[in-house]
């Protein structure tokens, strides 16, 4: 794609909105956007609540702060509309973890089971699930099915261990990870609560089960963000991508947060580094020229639609 060539001095938080309006373009972003850009859309969220408001989109266009699986959601259930993106390459390592040639083998293997995918996922493994959940509502999606229901669950493994320990069920796992959420160090962390008895710890559920263990609250996003406000607690430690954080400090300004670290201390291993691809320059390019734009087939649109209303009607 040809970038646009941006103006010295141009006031990009002024012509972003200005071209949103003239393009009669809505920009919606996740939690784990850099702070600017969270202050500059106009819906922020997590999966789902990403996933709901882009269902009752009434602009022309979409453009997506995020990553690309969230952007196809958008694109799924608003097949007439432009869905536009800061940078394609904006992926996500959970959604690389499962070919979509690789899990059909998978889901072969398994013809009685019904297969419950994680929202972070790509079009194509959507279009071969029966259901999508996303953290938010993972264990009442499954606890959804009846008891003697098998079920696989793709693609994150250890988001799929948690809720296979909340609900009870013996579910098949797809053997997915996230790089971001796979990496905190149990060492570290156990050292920060030493150094910070007071302070509450609030993970992700794609974190491994010894760092879940040390939390005091798991939960998705906007989970985390709502115990944060509710919290006694004067700090907190946060264990999930740090984008999060500057949501946290306007709901709770008085209160300290502690990113967790990575084993490697000298790196910012826990910041996501496709979500960091998204920038002012690139949204502001994005809204000028209309690209680049997400386009799916209509036959994986179409069945990835069916699962993805299937989530939000049971939601």
């Amino acid at each position: 794609m040809t970038l646009t060539t941006v103006e010295p001095g141009l006031d990009l938080v002024e012509a972003i909105q200005k071209l949103k309006q003239e393009t009669d373009t809505i920009l919606l972003a996740h939690y784990y956007q850099e702070d600017e850009i969270q202050d500059i859309a106009d819906f922020i969220g997590d999966s789902l609540d990403l996933a709901r408001r882009a269902q009752a989109v009434t602009h022309k266009r979409i453009l997506f702060a995020g990553v690309h699986f969230m952007a196809e959601t958008a694109k799924i259930l608003n097949p007439d509309k432009a869905v536009i993106v800061p940078d394609m390459k904006a992926g996500c390592s959970l959604a690389d973890s499962c070919p979509p040639d690789q899990f059909a083998l998978f889901k072969a293997k398994h013809p009685d089971h019904l297969v419950v995918s994680y929202i972070n996922c790509s079009a194509a493994i959507k279009a071969m699930s029966d259901i999508i959940c996303t953290s938010s509502n993972a264990v009442d999606i499954v606890n959804s099915f009846p008891p003697e229901q098998k079920l696989i669950f793709a693609p994150d493994r250890y988001l799929g261990a948690w809720v296979q320990k909340k609900t009870g069920r013996d579910l098949v796992l797809w053997n997915g990870t996230c790089i971001v959420h796979e990496t905190f160090s149990h060492k570290n962390l156990i050292s920060l609560k030493i150094k910070h008895p007071n302070a509450a710890v609030v993970a992700h559920p794609e974190c491994p089960e010894p760092i879940l263990n040390e939390a005091h609250f798991v939960g998705s996003t906007k989970k985390l963000l709502m115990y944060v406000a509710e919290s006694p607690a004067p700090e907190v430690i946060v264990v999930t991508e740090p984008g999060i954080i500057h949501q946290m400090r306007k709901l709770a300004p008085e209160k300290t947060f502690i990113p967790a670290l990575t084993d490697d201390e000298t790196c910012s291993c826990n910041t996501c580094p496709y979500m960091r691809l998204n920038t002012m320059e690139k949204i502001y390019q994005a809204l000028k020229t209309g690209q680049p734009q997400i386009h799916l087939d209509e036959p994986t649109r179409l069945n990835a639609e069916k699962s993805l209303l299937a989530m939000l009607e049971r939601s």
